[in-house]
């Protein structure tokens, strides 16, 4: 009987730990923090041996056959650098899963807009009727989906963390959103080793399958010159019009025309009025496109999609609208994760904005947003253990900047800092754990005391 070892007790490692059981594996599950009881249910449900709260065992590791590694394990871990130095394989939950599954594979990753294309993408295909599973950095381990139901489709969001690990996997459709700087620390500093991570989402793809990308991103466009000739099929999409484009259409393709969103599939033309779209601001239209054209891809009409659209809601966390207090508008985008992503919040702000920034630096650049603050924010507070590198970029702009170690001071000093009319934005372009659980938890955190503070 061959042995899996699962590194790692969350959704992703739990997961995978069932549906190596299911499939007959002798399976070992170890996690170096304690495993939450939900996954701990699963594992004992399924009689798997586990460890948590302390050290690897070493010797029940590395005597597997293979090596189910959760995404947030860094490549680095001596415990990973040792399998990989004795040729043991280490894989992620996605590239397991998807070893026992034919279900058809959307797969979006980006360093922006990916969770709010993939929640539209699998909102799109369930209102149509579709049996489809979420699955990936959203929703439920694929893996388990794998183990215990059955799905004709998956939508898939995929980090760069999970690529990493990904060989024979094969997506039926892949969008990349966009890539911009994020993650740096985790690759080295190196710009290309994300870019290349990201990219392998097109691996093992060929004729009978689909690649949707924004036109206009010079790293993907430059990447795709790089590797052709490609054997998929090439969507793009962009935000200029008909005209724009010299009469020109993207055939296939999206674009904007006569006050419309045109996606243009070849063998179905699906026109939808802007004024009808889910939600605000350019970002959301390339996600509204790209779930779109995903959904034309899968078969679903265009009044199939049309319907959908008008119910679909943005994803919490994303510029997600707390509540106001003394007239100022309260706005969460805790998922702003990136400093790209802050861009794109920023560019959405259409009054004086507070802006709250900071966490765990991840190698970023700040010049991307430095005149968007200096021309949309009033002021700044910094919420992280370390703000140096903050203090020392944006300080010379002369705004009124505090620091804050928690997220009700760093309210407390926005709310001194705003006037009616005003918006406090919580866009951190920073990861949370410094300070947080997660990026959930620090936006839950915000909208718990902006609710407290409403009544």
């Amino acid at each position: 009987m061959k042995r899996i070892a699962v590194l790692g007790g969350g959704e992703s490692g739990a997961g995978a730990a069932v549906l190596a059981k299911v499939k007959g594996f002798d399976v070992f599950l170890s996690d170096m923090s304690p495993i939450k009881d939900k996954y701990k249910e699963w594992l004992d449900k399924w009689q798997i041996p586990y460890e948590e709260g302390h050290a690897h065992t070493e010797e029940l590791i590395l005597n597997a056959d293979e090596v189910i590694k959760s995404p947030g394990i860094p490549l680095t871990a001596p415990l990973v650098m040792k399998l990989m130095q004795q040729g043991t394989p280490v894989i992620s939950e996605i590239e397991f899963a998807g070893r026992y599954t034919d279900a058809k594979m959307i797969c979006i990753t980006g360093s922006n807009g990916k969770t709010t294309t993939t929640m539209m993408t699998y909102h799109i295909l369930k209102e149509a009727g579709l049996n489809v599973g979420l699955a990936g950095n959203v929703g439920r381990s694929l893996a388990l989906q794998v183990a215990t139901e059955h799905f004709d489709y998956y939508v898939i969001e995929l980090s760069s963390f999970q690529l990493d690990n990904m060989y024979d996997f094969k997506a039926n459709v892949s969008v990349i959103m966009n890539i911009t700087p994020d993650h740096l620390d985790r690759y080295d500093h190196k710009m290309q080793n994300y870019i290349d991570a990201k990219m392998r989402i097109l691996q093992n793809q060929d004729q009978n399958d689909s690649f949707i990308f924004w036109n206009e991103d010079p790293i993907v466009t430059k990447e795709i010159e790089k590797r052709k000739p490609l054997r998929m099929k090439l969507i793009p999409f962009t935000g200029k019009t008909l005209k724009e484009m010299g009469d020109k259409p993207l055939t296939p393709g999206a674009y904007l025309k006569d006050g419309k969103m045109v996606v243009n599939l070849v063998d179905q033309l699906i026109d939808i009025d802007m004024e009808d779209l889910p939600l605000p601001g350019p970002h959301n239209l390339y996600n509204t496109m790209a779930a779109t054209i995903s959904a034309g891809i899968a078969g679903i009409k265009k009044e199939a999609i049309r319907k959908a659209l008008k119910t679909f809601k943005g994803v919490e966390h994303r510029l997600e609208k707390c509540g106001v207090v003394d007239g100022v508008q309260y706005i969460n985008d805790s998922k702003a994760t990136n400093v790209n992503s802050c861009w794109y919040a920023l560019m959405s702000m259409k009054t004086p904005t507070v802006l709250i920034l900071g966490g765990k630096d991840k190698g970023n650049d700040y010049t991307e947003i430095e005149e968007l603050v200096r021309e949309r924010c009033t002021a700044l507070v910094y919420m992280g253990l370390h703000n140096e590198k903050l203090h020392d970029f944006f300080d010379k702009q002369g705004k009124p900047v505090a620091d804050a170690l928690s997220m009700r001071e760093a309210l407390e000093k926005c709310r001194a800092f705003a006037k009616p009319g005003d918006t406090v934005l919580l866009s951190p372009c920073c990861a949370s754990f410094d300070l947080f659980k997660s990026y959930e938890d620090r936006g839950d955190q915000m909208k718990a005391i902006v609710k407290e503070w409403m009544k």
